[in-house]
């Protein structure tokens, strides 16, 4: 069954990421109409997520969000897809990194480094990063349940030299490579909710106290990684600009969770200034104690 829907719907794949971006969009509004106004797909999700976060804002202001979020998501959905064809030199016009000194300054620390990044604009296009610097690229993920369409999206994010490896592998992929004296940049995805255990570190995010991904900033401290947050800005239909911001070049000076808070600051503050580009589809508050007075 795996295989099956892995031949159906790679070739479909294949046929937008070689579209020109011009069709590639107006294709997207179409699939908005289809994902808000026909399917509404998780459109309760979405909108009980920005009423949480937002109890200031009014239905209008709400449903305004939404939609833009809508357009959004389309036009990000198909361009993961055109990832699987996009050249290095499209991708770099497309995807800017306003500080790409800034990565010559990590290198010169000679640290591997923690680059964390939130579901905000886009994280996909962030693999041309890699072309920035000469630290070896890593990104953590989890592993899809078919093995068909998870080969596909390691190569995607793969084919600017960046390797995938799973949470698990992380540790020791980080070792064995600084065994070698080969220094990496490892990317980490950190503003999802995780599994509830009696462990959890519960932070605040958007006002909100809820359960927090807390490994970017262990793995940080017991290995000693220069961390910094990857600020990326939607500037208009399919272009986007990254900033790289500083967290901590010494991650053990700072408390317990710290880092952790830091990090989340920065993701709210994008997602105050333009919450249409943040991802509402996942359930982040599904666990959450109390909204701040």
């Amino acid at each position: 069954m795996h295989f099956l829907a892995y031949i159906l719907i790679y070739p479909l794949l294949w046929f937008i990421s070689i579209l020109p971006f011009r069709i590639l969009y107006f294709i997207s509004d179409g699939l908005y109409i289809l994902l808000y106004h026909v399917i509404g797909y998780r459109k309760t999700v979405v909108t009980n997520n920005l009423k949480l976060v937002f109890p200031e804002k009014t239905e209008h202001d709400i449903f305004t969000i939404r939609k833009k979020f809508y357009k959004h998501l389309c036009d990000m959905f198909l361009e993961m897809a055109k990832t699987m064809t996009i050249s290095e030199k499209e991708l770099k016009k497309r995807f800017k990194i306003q500080n790409p000194e800034e990565f010559q300054r990590l290198e010169g620390l000679n640290k591997s480094v923690i680059l964390i990044f939130g579901h905000y604009a886009s994280w996909e296009w962030s693999i041309v990063i890699q072309n920035y610097i000469n630290f070896k690229g890593l990104a953590v993920y989890k592993r899809l349940a078919n093995r068909y369409f998870d080969a596909l999206v390691k190569n995607i994010r793969s084919k600017f030299n960046t390797n995938l490896i799973s949470t698990k592998e992380t540790i020791q992929v980080i070792n064995d490579m600084e065994a070698k004296g080969i220094k990496s940049i490892t990317g980490f995805l950190s503003d999802q909710s995780p599994r509830l255990t009696k462990e959890v570190y519960w932070g605040q995010f958007m006002g909100i106290e809820v359960p927090c991904f807390t490994g970017a900033e262990r793995l940080a401290k017991k290995l000693d990684l220069t961390t910094v947050y990857l600020k990326v800005n939607k500037v208009k239909r399919g272009f986007y600009e990254a900033e790289v911001i500083l967290l901590a070049e010494n991650p053990n000076e700072y408390k317990d969770y710290e880092l952790t808070d830091m990090f989340l600051r920065e993701v709210e503050k994008q997602i105050y200034e333009a919450p249409e580009y943040y991802f509402w589809t996942h359930k982040r508050w599904k666990h959450r104690k109390k909204l701040n007075p």
